[in-house]
């Protein structure tokens, strides 16, 4: 019985984290449709995030006794605050093809650093998986990669470095609450975004609020308690190499509403990468199962 309850956990939380993935990747489209400074739809996105969580926090409290360990919580808060707020003013500074590249280099930095800090080995797959998610993406955004800027794309990567940082320390807050470090994190954005507020007045409209406040609590608020929820379940690598599907959902959600329809390099990309993501997450299942046949029975 703990074989099949270790195996539905670890697929279960692959559907949460592939789920938070799907939200996230509907940012792109919606974002366009708000005409405000990028700062100040990343504030104001956090904000109504914020509250969300807040409200869920209120009906749904944590159970008595559970406390995530400081460092894990601020280290994963921060980190995610960064991530945010590098890769808003990355897309500034160099083509979005260059930063969402380089910001997905993310599973790397979380595998080298899940490695280190908490012990969690990455196997062959993984690193046969990373190999061929970096391929695919470079042939996904070939079309659109540019020269860019020095500035524009060290943000990008340190962006990615900072997103796979906060998969590892929520990852290791997975015994407390990892949904609050994700709370804080967008309260931080949001004052963050407060001078900006000032220096560029965002005009309050139905064309603006409705896709704001569906970013708010899907895109984000949502996505992050699936996060929060397979992040307990499976490792930080797998977590990261799932949530690289959402570059690839940007572009179906940009032909399905406007009809752009993507390059042949952007199918082969993506072919890449999905096979890549669900080769490792298949293997990684099938090495679980028989590492718990052969253990002796309790």
């Amino acid at each position: 019985m703990d074989k099949i309850v270790s195996k539905e956990h670890s697929f279960v939380g692959q559907g949460a984290v592939l789920a938070a993935a799907f939200f996230w990747s509907t940012s792109g489209l919606l974002i366009k449709l708000i005409d405000w400074h990028p700062v100040v739809i990343s504030g104001m996105r956090s904000l109504v995030a914020a509250l969300f969580l807040l409200g869920v926090r209120r009906l749904f409290p944590s159970p008595k006794g559970v406390r995530t360990s400081p460092f894990p919580f601020w280290a994963a808060v921060f980190a995610y605050a960064l991530a945010m707020l590098t890769f808003v003013i990355a897309n500034k500074l160099t083509t979005s093809a260059n930063a969402i590249l380089l910001q997905y280099s993310s599973p790397i930095w979380a595998a080298l650093l899940a490695w280190w800090v908490i012990k969690e080995k990455p196997h062959w797959e993984h690193w046969s998986a990373l190999v061929m998610v970096i391929g695919g993406l470079f042939i996904f955004f070939r079309d659109g990669l540019g020269s860019g800027a020095f500035l524009g794309d060290g943000l990008s990567v340190f962006s990615g470095m900072c997103a796979g940082a906060h998969m590892v320390f929520m990852r290791m807050a997975k015994d407390g609450n990892p949904r609050d470090c994700m709370l804080v994190s967008f309260i931080i954005s949001f004052v963050i975004s407060i001078p900006f507020l000032f220096l560029y007045p965002p005009t309050f409209t139905a064309s603006s609020m409705v896709p704001l406040l569906y970013m708010g609590i899907v895109q984000q608020g949502v996505a992050a308690l699936l996060l929060a929820y397979g992040i307990k379940r499976i490792s930080a690598i797998q977590a990261m190499l799932t949530a690289t599907l959402e570059p690839l959902l940007n572009p179906v959600w940009v032909f399905l509403i406007i009809g752009e329809k993507p390059s042949v390099l952007a199918f082969i990309g993506g072919g890449i990468i999905l096979v890549a993501v669900a080769g490792s997450s298949v293997i990684g299942n099938r090495r679980e199962a028989r590492a718990q046949i052969t253990e002796p029975q309790a």
